[in-house]
């Protein structure tokens, strides 16, 4: 080779190198952002410890990229602007590759701004009111209507319920999904004086007036149904003072969209059993994978009793996508793994198969489950995959709206205006 072909070869290697996004730096640091201790840290410690036990898994299997993977592990403490402080270290003093974290709504808005300025990444694992789809991260847990409106739907159709109590901790996830919840129950018929509508605090303990506000909804005999977005250690108070009026399931049955496995192993349950649940992934499904996965659960945690829960699917898909589009792209470049991610495929603990959309939704079932006195959940219901919609159609502020991150490049796009609205996440 001459020494004009060896300077040429060089550079063309320098501009290929340029034009290709980095491979990874060893370790690829993952960083993991959720609540251990305050009003959350009920749900969100075992989140943690799934995270730990797929990041060791993966390790085991070879790692990524040739490196090992290494947990880096904070606790916003369920202090909700602590998130975006905890985020911005994650990112700028650990230089994650990408975060997987979060419980509330509150407290991903709060860590929005900062993946937004930041190019961060990060993978959301818990049902949500929708309204949203930010470039930087893939919502893995349900949007309403894989979760809420099917749940409202199972109340009319199979239980006669006429008359709906909305009872929420005070924030924007039961906010937002009550005022989508309370158009759909319109667009049914449900007349308003129908529909009785509560929030109170994280924590919140004392609930004899509201329980017995809602036993008062059925006094002109009318049944009535309970549609829990409460949040937290606060179901504990709210579930022992149904048990102290004496409200069963048959009288007023309840259906939670934040009460799985994991909250129900700190209660009674043998005077809950009947009280429904709506998610995309219980426990009890009877699949190979599942019985894998509980089984790979339970040795890494080393306690038979630990239960498993829907969040920690989401975190399971997600982890595992996470994973295939690094590999794919042969990078953990943010925007090189975000497009990698759209069509990413992965199997449902429940069966089937979950998709990544282009609005950073994934396609899933939606399962109701009936509380049962072990605190299992027995499944009753449970539908084919449905795509998750960012923006629902029963606000008018947002019954235009799609998002489409791979062809519109836009979370917020109007289709009556064909028009990209915003880019970033101050919605």
């Amino acid at each position: 080779m001459n020494r004009k072909t060896l300077f040429a070869t060089v550079a063309a290697s320098a501009l290929i190198a340029a034009a290709a996004p980095a491979a990874a730096d060893c370790p690829i640091k993952v960083g993991v952002l959720h609540s251990l201790s305050g009003s959350m840290a009920i749900s969100e410690t075992t989140l943690r410890d799934v995270m730990l036990m797929l990041i060791s898994e993966q390790n085991a299997a070879g790692g990524l990229l040739g490196c090992e993977i290494e947990a880096v592990v904070v606790d916003p403490a369920s202090d909700w602007p602590l998130f975006a402080e905890r985020a911005r270290e994650l990112l700028t003093v650990n230089e994650v590759d990408v975060i997987f974290g979060a419980w509330t709504s509150v407290s991903r808005k709060s860590v929005l701004p900062v993946l937004e300025e930041l190019n961060g990444l990060m993978f959301y694992p818990v049902q949500y009111e929708g309204q949203e789809s930010s470039r930087n991260v893939f919502y893995t847990g349900a949007a309403p209507n894989q979760q809420a409106i099917p749940a409202v739907d199972y109340f009319i159709e199979e239980l006669g319920v006429e008359s709906f109590a909305l009872l929420g901790t005070d924030y924007v996830y039961p906010r937002t999904t009550n005022n989508i919840l309370a158009a759909y129950l319109a667009e049914q018929g449900i007349p308003a004086e129908n529909i009785f509508v509560n929030y109170t605090p994280f924590g919140h303990s004392d609930w004899s007036t509201i329980v017995s506000d809602v036993v008062a909804l059925g006094a002109g005999g009318q049944q009535v149904g309970i549609i829990s977005t409460i949040n937290g250690d606060a179901n504990i108070g709210f579930y022992t003072e149904l048990a102290a009026q004496g409200v069963s399931a048959d009288d007023i049955p309840v259906v939670a969209f934040s009460v799985g496995e994991e909250e129900l192993s700190g209660l009674d349950t043998s005077r809950l059993v009947g009280h429904l649940a709506a998610w995309n992934y219980f426990m009890s499904a009877d699949t190979p994978e599942n019985e894998a996965f509980i089984e790979a659960w339970h040795a890494f945690i080393g306690d038979e009793a630990r239960v498993t829960n829907d969040p920690m699917e989401a975190h399971y898909i997600g982890f595992n996508m996470w994973v295939n589009a690094v590999t794919e792209a042969g990078t953990t470049d943010v925007d090189a793994v975000r497009e990698a991610m759209w069509g990413q495929e992965f199997p449902n603990l429940t069966g089937g198969t979950a998709v990544m959309l282009p609005n950073h939704h994934l396609t899933k079932p939606v399962l109701i489950g009936e509380i049962r006195a072990d605190g299992q959940f027995d499944i009753i219901s449970q539908t084919e995959e449905v795509p998750g919609a960012a923006w629902t159609p029963f606000l008018p502020e947002s019954a235009t709206l799609v998002s489409d991150w791979q062809e519109l490049e836009c979370g917020m796009f109007d289709t009556a205006t064909d028009t990209c609205v915003q880019l970033t996440s101050n919605y």
